[in-house]
């Protein structure tokens, strides 16, 4: 499938394009995932960082700390701070692009809920979710073809 979704911050100085559907799309319950955005959870759409087509501007890195460890770096329009995509484990082929900075942010729903063991207790997911109380077997849960499009990615 071809489709591409634009989007950006909130100022207009950072406009993207993904040039493909992601890979994989997790509804994050972690802590981390709420204190950095605020709200209930994060939706990350990962997708290559090569089919992230820059239209307008370039996100600032941002090194973060993470609980695990790998280190997590959040990429931010300069002027208004927006998050826009995230590189966690530092894998530079890899990005975590926030759904909500999307034009059509609900034109792409979760393919999981991952550490629900912190969930918000108000928060009901829907029904037949595949949710996890932390992570998954990725092999399991990822379509052969969106597995095919990792490997080929990071081996560059």
């Amino acid at each position: 499938m071809s489709e591409s979704f634009e989007g950006g911050c909130s100022c207009g100085a950072v406009r993207f394009k993904l040039t493909s559907r992601p890979m994989f799309t997790h509804c994050c319950h972690c802590l981390d995932c709420q204190k950095q955005s605020g709200g209930a959870f994060a939706i990350n759409a990962l997708i290559e960082t090569p089919r992230i087509e820059m239209l307008v501007g370039e996100p600032k890195r941002v090194e973060m700390p993470s609980p695990s460890g790998r280190g997590h770096d959040a990429y931010r329009c300069e002027t208004c701070q927006v998050a826009l995509w995230s590189d966690y484990g530092r894998r530079p082929y890899l990005r975590f692009v926030r759904v909500s900075t999307l034009d059509q942010p609900h034109a792409i729903e979760p393919d999981v809920h991952i550490f629900t063991r912190s969930k918000v207790p108000w928060v009901k997911l829907p029904d037949g979710a595949r949710a996890f109380e932390v992570f998954y077997d990725m092999k399991q849960e990822w379509p052969a073809e969106s597995m095919a499009r990792r490997e080929a990615a990071s081996r560059g």
